[in-house]
């Protein structure tokens, strides 16, 4: 009886569930089936960051790679911090505002030091 319920009350889920996995398995299906199979050398190759693919994998990488990777967690958390901060403002009172403040200020320091160091300049 508890089994019957339970397919009651989630039925609807479970028929969306097997409708979803049938067609993915058809589209992967077909798509093997019917794409063309010609490979050339340049499809093959190796992509990177749109250089030529390296000879050897020691080879230097230009820092502003991983200062704009570092840029981007940066300013990447600061959303993912404002975000709650925004929803949750009317109940953190002046406390989490001014907490908020003192993030931000210093999060603009951090921008203001790494314009100043050319680090967003790319040439």
């Amino acid at each position: 009886m508890i089994i019957g319920e339970f397919l009651k009350d989630y039925f609807s889920i479970i028929l969306f569930l097997f409708i979803a996995i049938g067609l993915s398995t058809a589209f992967i299906f077909l798509n093997y089936m019917f794409s063309p199979k010609n490979p050339d050398p340049e499809k093959l190759s190796s992509y990177e960051c749109g250089f030529e693919p390296f000879n050897d994998s020691r080879m230097e990488f230009d820092i502003r790679f991983y200062l704009v990777a570092i840029l981007f967690i940066i300013f990447d958390l600061e959303i993912a911090f404002l975000f709650p901060w925004a929803i949750s403002l009317g109940k953190i009172g002046i406390f989490g505002f001014v907490s908020m403040l003192i993030f931000l200020f210093i999060l603009t320091i951090g921008f203001i030091y790494e314009w100043k160091k050319g680090a967003l300049d790319w040439e």
